[in-house]
């Protein structure tokens, strides 16, 4: 059953009429507004093109926008870089794998907590592999040798090092099989039920929809829909939403 909408969250993360893009000739966010409130999944989905992942990469400052404003706890973000983020408390586990391979686990964990000092680097560590048991059990194993669903509870893992107040996670299910695929979206459930802000782009809607509160459907780049996840998760057009197709804006 999806999760209930939130009575009374507050926004933790504002984009307001944000234009960007990956070149001049190639803009993608075409005066995108929304909000992902505090200690919610805020799931994105659309047609391939929409701009779901641009939304994270220009959030997480890969991507500057070139007008608009981005705001985080009501901060103007817009010039932030991805060091200057992850200080702030936003971290990022992108599409696909990032890691290091030829290193082991424990030196990738090491890596993405290279910012914090080096007393409480270790207690961190095992915060995270407390959640991660199977990650324990290979810490000491090349990432590369790790399966794809270990693959992914590291990288998440390492992004939960910083304890970070928001998460960015696009398509955490590839290529993972459906129970990895739930392991996955119950831990993301449990960070936000215990106060992180989730924002999520995810192919796998019907399964997202489940643990979401909200769904915004993006369509050529702005908003087109915003409803509590468990009226999307209901809706007969939902293939249609986000396959592509117009639907009705939002009211102002």
């Amino acid at each position: 059953m999806a999760i209930d909408e939130a009575r009374g969250a507050q926004p933790m993360i504002v984009f307001e009429n944000v234009v960007a893009g990956y070149s001049p000739s190639l803009t993608i966010l075409n005066g995108t507004t929304f909000d992902a409130r505090a200690g919610e999944i805020t799931l994105l989905i659309g047609p391939n093109g929409a701009g779901k992942s641009t939304v994270l990469k220009t959030l997480f400052g890969i991507l500057t926008p070139r007008s608009g404003e981005i705001r985080f706890e009501s901060r103007r973000i817009n010039a932030r870089t991805p060091r200057e983020l992850l200080a702030d408390g936003i971290a990022f586990v992108p599409q696909g794998r990032n890691l290091f391979g030829s290193l082991s686990v424990r030196h990738n964990l090491e890596l993405g907590g290279i910012t914090l000092p080096r007393a409480d680097l270790a207690a961190r560590i095992d915060e995270v592999l407390a959640r991660f048991p199977r990650i324990r059990e290979r810490i000491d194993n090349q990432a590369s040798t790790l399966s794809g669903g270990e693959q992914k509870q590291l990288e998440i893992g390492r992004a939960l090092l910083l304890r970070p107040r928001v998460l960015l996670i696009d398509e955490p299910s590839i290529g993972l099989s459906p129970k990895l695929v739930q392991d996955v979206m119950t831990l993301l459930r449990a960070l936000a039920d215990a106060g992180t802000t989730v924002l999520m782009v995810e192919q796998n809607v019907r399964t997202a929809l489940k643990y979401a509160n909200r769904a915004l459907v993006l369509e050529m780049g702005r908003l087109a829909l915003d409803r509590p996840a468990a009226e999307l998760l209901d809706d007969a057009d939902l293939n249609r939403l986000f396959l592509g197709g117009h639907v009705k804006a939002p009211a102002a």
